[in-house]
């Protein structure tokens, strides 16, 4: 297998990955706050979520192919490959997370999904460094309510 090759399917895998992460990312949220599970209000988690999808957004708004597509299928091309065969793991990650249909249809799709990501950010803030759970929801400390 040529290193071309190679790093065209872990390219693959790291792309199913990030989407995963956007994903999953906000199924998790959802069901955090539900669950009242403290770790999906990690600010660092929150925001690396909210600009992932925010990242994704922007590429369609603009009519960028994702770099990560592109750098995939040079790689492909220079392996000697067609653009998305590739290994097991390679097709069945491209299976999963690639469709074909309009660019617009994508376009809505990533800013409904932006959208959603933005209203859980807002709806169920992160707790940010240095604040309370009652700071963050602009309610009185316990320091407050004895004063």
């Amino acid at each position: 297998m040529s290193w071309a090759r190679l790093l065209a399917d872990l390219i693959v895998v790291f792309h199913a990955a990030f989407v995963g992460f956007v994903v999953f990312g906000l199924v998790l949220i959802l069901v955090g706050v539900a669950l009242r599970w403290g770790w999906i209000r990690n600010v660092w988690f929150r925001v690396t979520h909210l600009a992932a999808i925010g990242f994704v957004v922007a590429e369609a708004l603009v009519g960028m192919v994702c770099p990560l597509t592109d750098w995939e299928n040079q790689l492909r091309r220079a392996a000697g490959q067609a653009s998305y065969p590739g290994d097991f793991i390679g097709y069945w990650a491209h299976r999963v997370i690639f469709y074909r249909a309009e660019p617009w249809v994508f376009t809505l799709i990533y800013i409904l999904f932006g959208l959603a990501v933005l209203a859980a950010f807002i709806l169920a803030p992160p707790r940010w460094p240095g604040k309370t759970w009652s700071q963050m929801r602009n309610e009185p400390s316990q320091a407050e309510l004895r004063a």
